[in-house]
This record gives C-alpha cells, sequence and structure tokens, in this order.
C-alpha cells in the first residue's frame, strides 16, 4: 500500500507520481497508482522539506502547492526495486523505502551554517538561508480532490497525524485517508499548521480544514523546524491507513519500529527479489537495454493492483482485499494472465477479492480505485479474469459458485447506472444480438457510445463464460452463452470499405473491405470512419462519453477483435492471405496503436492463419523501438499492463486471455526459466541455436520445436508447461519456417456458432411492440 516516490508538476504527462523530464517537484506523498493517466490519483499528505527558510522566519518559507515546488538536480533520480533518491536544488537530498504500509524517508542536508538555495528557475536564488531544516505535511492529494481534513501536530513529539476526504481519479464518490508522521534526528525548534502561505505556530490543529476557508490549492497542513541535525539528516516515518489515524501509527510502529533505513530498504529488496525470483534468464549477448526493460517491465507488472486486506473501511470479511483494479478493461489482456503464471497465489487472493466485492456491492468491478467505483470501458471485463482463473486451476479458496453468480449477473442484469459496472443494453443484447446505435436503455443509464468496442467485447465476455458454464456443470447456459459468444457477428458489415484522405488530401481507399460497423435498431448500418481514433485520424476523439462507437481505438482495430472465432473472422476477410496483408497493413500503414492495451494481441494473431513468423517479427518491431529502456522507452501510460506485453513478448509467447493458448513467438534470451505451480518445477524455454543478433535480423523466426523432447508442431502451448513444468526447445533461422506452425491442425484453436444475423424489419416492429 505504501509506494513513496516524488511527485513532479508535469504538465505533459499525469503519470500519478515522478515523472522523468525537468518539472519540479511538489513533495513527497506515500501513496500512488501506477501510470494512471487522466487525473492522477492518491498522492496524499506529501512532505515538502526546507534547509532552513529565509532571515530564520518559518513564515518566509513556501508552504502551497503552488508555491513551494523546487527543480531537481539534473541526473540526481536513482531508483531500485524498494529505494528512491533524489536531490533538489534547494540543497536537500531526498531518499525514501517503503514496508507494505509505511514510508520511511532520510533526508539529507549540505551541513553549511548558511545555504544558497534555489527552487525553481523562475524564481531569483534565495542567497545564505539559515540551516534550520523545516518539514511539512500538507493536506493536499495529487488531484486536488480533498473536500475536508484534519491535522495536528504534538510540539512535544514532534508526531502530526492528519485525515481527508478525496475523490477517485476516473470513478465516482469519496475516499478517507489517514497518516501519522514521526520524526527523528534532531531537537524540534517550533511547530504550527498552515492554510495556503500563511503558517502560524498557532493552532497546533485544523479541524475540518475546506469548509471556512478559500483555499484554491487545496493546501493546509502542519510544519516542523528542528535544529541543525547533528549528522545532517533527518528521518521521516508515514504510517498510512484508509481505516483510522490509529490505525495508521499501528502500521508505522510495527513495520518500522527500529526507524532503521538500512533494514527497511534490504527487506523491500529481498521481497522484490522473491516476487522477481519467479523468472531466469540467460541473457548472453542481450544487451543491457533490453535486460532493463524486460526486468523492469516485470517489476511494474507487479505494482498494481494493490493489497489492501485489513485496511477496507467499507464492510468486514474474512476474504483478502485489492483495490487499485486500474483498469480491468487494461489489465485483463496481459497482466493477469501473466501474474497468473508467475505470482498465482496473489492472483488467485485478487480473485477472491473481486468476488467478494460482487457479494458486497452486488457487480463486478471493471474500473475500481480507493474503494470507489470506477468508470466502465468497455464490457465486463472481470468475467474474463475469472474465467482464465478457472481454466487455469486457480482454485485456492475460490468460491465458484459465487463467481459464476457474479458473470451470470453481469450478462443477465442491467445495473443502475452500467457506466460504473455492469453492462448495458441487455435487451437489445439478448433479443437482437448487438448494441443499437440509437438504442434507448430503460433498465439503467449510461453513456450512449461505444456500441462497437462494447459488442465484441460483450461477445467475448459470453464466449468465456459459456467456458466456465460448462466447467460447472451448466450445459443449458453454456449453449445460451456460446452462441451470445457469436453475436461479433452483428457488427460486420461486409460492404464497408476503408476511406480515407491520403497525404495529399485527396480522398481514396484501400482495397480492404468488410469492417466493424454500428447499427441501428432497424437493422440497418450506420458509418463510422474505419481509421478514426487511431494515430493517423482523429486520434483523441473516442472516449468514454465520446458519441463515437468504438473506445480508444478504430474500427479497424475493432475488427480484428474476435479470439473466440478467429477462423470465421479470417473467412470474412477473405482467406489467410487477405487476413495477413490487412493485418500486415494495420502494423505498417500507422493504424496500430500500442500505447493502448486493445493493441497487443494483434501483434500476434498472425497465428491464427498459419504465419507465426510474422508476429515474431512485429514483436521485434515494438521491441525495442517503442518498448526500450529510454525515458520515453513505454508507449503509453502504464497501468502495469505495458510491461506485461514486453515480459510476454521477450519471453516467447502471449496469452489469449479467457483461453488456454498462448502463442508462440522466438524469444529474446537464450532460455527462459519459469517456476511452475508444481513445488520444485520449472517450466524452461530454450532456443538452441540463439542468436542474439536476432533483434535487429538475424535468427528471429522459429523453425522448429519440441515439447519435453518430442517434436512438437503447433505454434500455441496450453498453460500444463507452468502447472507442471517442462522443457519447451526452438530451432530458429533466419527466414520464416516452411512448415513450423502452418499446418491447419497447428492453429490455435476457434469456436464457431451457428449464427443469429439480426433483425429484419418486421423483427424489429415487433421487439419493438
Amino acid at each position: 500500500m505504501a509506494k513513496p516516490v516524488a511527485d513532479t508538476k508535469s504538465p505533459a504527462e499525469n503519470a500519478a507520481g515522478f515523472v522523468s523530464d525537468e518539472h519540479p517537484v511538489m513533495g513527497f506523498s506515500h501513496m500512488h497508482d501506477s501510470g494512471t493517466g487522466g487525473q492522477p490519483s492518491l498522492g496524499n499528505f506529501p512532505l515538502f522539506v526546507h534547509p532552513g527558510c529565509p532571515d530564520d522566519n518559518f513564515q518566509k518559507c513556501a508552504y502551497s502547492a503552488l508555491s513551494r515546488p523546487t527543480n531537481r538536480v539534473a541526473g540526481s533520480a536513482f531508483a531500485a526495486p524498494g529505494y528512491f533518491r533524489l536531490n533538489l536544488t534547494n540543497t536537500v537530498q531526498a531518499e525514501m523505502t517503503a514496508t507494505a504500509h509505511a514510508a520511511l524517508y532520510r533526508f539529507g542536508f549540505s551541513g553549511e551554517d548558511r545555504v544558497d538555495v534555489l527552487t525553481t528557475d523562475e524564481d531569483p536564488p534565495l542567497k545564505g538561508v539559515p540551516y534550520s531544516p523545516l518539514i511539512l505535511v500538507d493536506l493536499v492529494d495529487l488531484m486536488n480532490s480533498r473536500s475536508a481534513g484534519a491535522i495536528q501536530v504534538y510540539p512535544e513529539t514532534g508526531r502530526v497525524v492528519g485525515e481527508g476526504s478525496y475523490g477517485p481519479s476516473f470513478g465516482s464518490g469519496k475516499y478517507h485517508a489517514f497518516f501519522c508522521a514521526d520524526f527523528r534526528g534532531a531537537a524540534i525548534r517550533k511547530t504550527g499548521t498552515f492554510k495556503t502561505n500563511d503558517a502560524v505556530e498557532e493552532p497546533k490543529a485544523l479541524d475540518g480544514v475546506g469548509a471556512g476557508y478559500h483555499l484554491p490549492t487545496g493546501s493546509a497542513g502542519a510544519w516542523l523546524q528542528f535544529e541543525k541535525p547533528a549528522n545532517h539528516s533527518l528521518l521521516a516515518r508515514v504510517g498510512v491507513s484508509f481505516m483510522s489515524v490509529d490505525q495508521a501509527c499501528e502500521n508505522a510502529e510495527a513495520e518500522i519500529a527500529d526507524w532503521h533505513f538500512e533494514r527497511v530498504e534490504s527487506d523491500a529488496r529481498k521481497a522484490w527479489r522473491e516476487k522477481l525470483g519467479a523468472i531466469e534468464v540467460d541473457a548472453t549477448g542481450v544487451s543491457e537495454e533490453l535486460q532493463k526493460t524486460f526486468w523492469s517491465g516485470l517489476y511494474r507488472t507487479l505494482l498494481s493492483p494493490q493489497n489492501y486486506t485489513g485496511e477496507n473501511p467499507l464492510w468486514n470479511s474474512t476474504e483478502p482485499y485489492f483495490d487499485s483494479f486500474y483498469c480491468i478493461w487494461d489489465s485483463f489482456r496481459a497482466q493477469h494472465p501473466l501474474l497468473t503464471i508467475i505470482d498465482p497465489a496473489t492472483q488467485t487472493d485478487m480473485v477472491r477479492a473481486l468476488i467478494d466485492i460482487y457479494r458486497h456491492e452486488g457487480k463486478l468491478p471493471d474500473c475500481r480505485m480507493s474503494f470507489c467505483k470506477g468508470f466502465t470501458q468497455g464490457g465486463s471485463n472481470a468475467d474474463v479474469v475469472i474465467v482464465d482463473a478457472f481454466i487455469k486451476k486457480l482454485t485456492e479458496g475460490i468460491d465458484w459458485d459465487d463467481a459464476y453468480e457474479a458473470v451470470v449477473s453481469d450478462a443477465e442484469f442491467v445495473p443502475p447506472n452500467w457506466g460504473l459496472e455492469g453492462r448495458g443494453n441487455l435487451a437489445s443484447w439478448h433479443n437482437v444480438g448487438y448494441i443499437p446505435q440509437d438504442d434507448i436503455d430503460r433498465n439503467g443509464t449510461g453513456p450512449r457510445s461505444r456500441t462497437i468496442s462494447r459488442g465484441v467485447e460483450y461477445a467475448y465476455e459470453d464466449f468465456c463464460i459459456s467456458i466456465l458454464a460448462a466447467g460447472l456443470g451448466h450445459a443449458t447456459d453454456a449453449d445460451k452463452y456460446r452462441f451470445r459468444g457469436g453475436n461479433w457477428r452483428n457488427y460486420w458489415n461486409p460492404d464497408q470499405r476503408d476511406v480515407f484522405k491520403d497525404a495529399a488530401g485527396e480522398t481514396t481507399q484501400t482495397d480492404f473491405h468488410g469492417f466493424m460497423q454500428p447499427r441501428l435498431l432497424n437493422g440497418s448500418f450506420r458509418y463510422h470512419n474505419t481509421r478514426a481514433c487511431s494515430p493517423v485520424q482523429d486520434m483523441h476523439s473516442c472516449y468514454y462519453d465520446t458519441g463515437l462507437d468504438t473506445y480508444e481505438g478504430s474500427p479497424w482495430l475493432y475488427s480484428f477483435y474476435a479470439p473466440q472465432d478467429m477462423a470465421t473472422l479470417i473467412s470474412l476477410m477473405g482467406g489467410a492471405n487477405a487476413f495477413v496483408e490487412r493485418l500486415r497493413y494495420f502494423h505498417t500503414s500507422g493504424i496500430s496503436y500500442m500505447g493502448n492495451e486493445q493493441g497487443f494481441l494483434p501483434v500476434f494473431q498472425f497465428h491464427y492463419a498459419g504465419r507465426p513468423a510474422i508476429s515474431s517479427f512485429f514483436a521485434r518491431e515494438y521491441i525495442p523501438s517503442l518498448f526500450n529502456a529510454t525515458v520515453n522507452g513505454i508507449p503509453g501510460n502504464d497501468d502495469c499492463a505495458m510491461g506485461a506485453f514486453s515480459a510476454f513478448a521477450m519471453m516467447g509467447f502471449f496469452p489469449v486471455a479467457g483461453q488456454d493458448v498462448y502463442l508462440l513467438t522466438a524469444p529474446f534470451f537464450a532460455e527462459v526459466r519459469i517456476r511452475a505451480k508444481q513445488p520444485g518445477k520449472w517450466a524452461v524455454i530454450t532456443t538452441r541455436n540463439f542468436d542474439a543478433a536476432a533483434i535487429g535480423g538475424g535468427k528471429k523466426y522459429i523453425e522448429r520445436a519440441k515439447l519435453n523432447g518430442r517434436e512438437y508442431t503447433k505454434n500455441w502451448i496450453t498453460h500444463d508447461l507452468f502447472l507442471k513444468g517442462g522443457v519447451l526447445e526452438f530451432w530458429v533461422g533466419e527466414e520464416e519456417g516452411e512448415t513450423w506452425g502452418r499446418a491447419e491442425d497447428d492453429l490455435p484453436p476457434s469456436y464457431p456458432v451457428e449464427w443469429n444475423e439480426g433483425p429484419g424489419l418486421e423483427e424489429e416492429e415487433e421487439y419493438q411492440r
């Protein structure tokens, strides 16, 4: 729960914490969600440190979030699992580490009696500031969403406690948070409180801050000024909680009783080493940059969802509680499948938490942060996470009857606000097999948008539910949901052409025809430009509440989304060769965007047309060109899924979430070893004639494979390798192989169904009556 880091003021990128640019630092806060984009999340109760105040007057220090930001010293940032360090131009060095529910900071000072302080380039330097450190604690959060709060400083001990009420960054509601801060290293000179930049020694407490004050920055808090520290450093220990101030103090005291910075850092490093130790690689010949890309991707995959067990104020339960599912629309495609392999115990707890949220809130979440319901981006993708767990045999403590009830609730019952949970437009979905663009949902409310993207996701989720239904013995339900899994075809307009303006501004079209398009209640198709919402046209026009029919992607992209029945989709696109030509064009024309997670699977869908080598080619096109170790080495905001994509691709397989299918490509390492679920066993993926130069050329195409010593011609494997362990061997070459993975029997499975073609005009009129 505790994730301390420097919070930066960057108008260019809302990464919910630190950004590696040149913008100033606003403070150091203790809880963060990773790479949220949009409105930044958490960042409550930041500390800020001054080496002293001008003229030794505490009232002349900067307190508010608008006036205190200070530049970082260029090149001073250093990050490692469990540790972060940064120098500020005000001469303060900040180091931080963490336990589960508490942060420990060490602030270092130059030790000079007077220092010259630089803040930002716009402000003149302060000359000869007397050395007497001042630390402030602000009730503000990164989103400046605080609506109430209280804080108190105890001058005898230096303890500062406080609380606040805040809003979630991508959802509805409020959450309450609490902190407890203690300090060591120097005697206390003075203490007090502040509102904006107005600092006073009395009162020592503020209660209900905000109701009676005009606080445009949200800044209000407490401060402590210290004598010169004996060893020129101060320690700050901050416990956090969502339950109470007392629990925040107990968390800090229980987890960092010794105040030993190196011990806490060492324990954090060991915890990360254990998590990352589920994977070993032979990196011989692989560049340091690619190794950083791989391991940092794995690290980021493990940052969220966050374990808030014991910190849930909403209900009492013996089940685990995880938060920061941010959002499952992003994470179900790669992150949760990766956790299923490398951390199955935690993924099992997450599934149990999702089911427990259903028990108490009535629906599975699609997005959830800070105990609040987040907005649904597509369908009800927690259904896929649950089914993925079922088919991969995550069973410990999971109540599958309740799990089935939860996914059926998504498939059958519209909630009052399907903009926050569940699905909308289900009457039409059940009766005519699609979401009409002009549909009016009288059972609930939500944005009248995204009819294509929600529809193809609903279809896949229903298909996944059919797998769970069959596995639990609900044969009739299995048939029903399998049939609904074919509803994606109702969006397929075989006559739709790909029309666009070329570089000269002339209207032209490609030879490709047949795309997912919106439909009206009467069954007729409406037009949605095939390229709209892609990097080549109107990139930022398809969001949650716009009137368009796709979400953060184009009809070009969503026309590839039928993972339950790629054989039928390939047939609709003109057969295997035409499909390969179309998918290759998608990746080379600029329409593809890898900064959103729906772009992941199309990299590997050449497998379904018997051309796995082309998937290997494009995996190496995107890594390292877009996924690399530079500051800009993540193509989109990384709420833990971008790292999962690069990790999978570099290990040589990619999941089809919700199915027992992993698509095989040439690994980026000579050998990858993954700890299997069966104790003492490893899944080993070996490339016998590995060529480290294959990233830019060379041997990057699988020509032959063996599984546990036997010839293996399929271009996909099942989860058994990661359950039981075993050895998968590849032989690779510089040219696409003639046979491996190309025969019809070697392709990943497809599950065609008898198609409900949707209503004709007479049936639609009857339905409306």
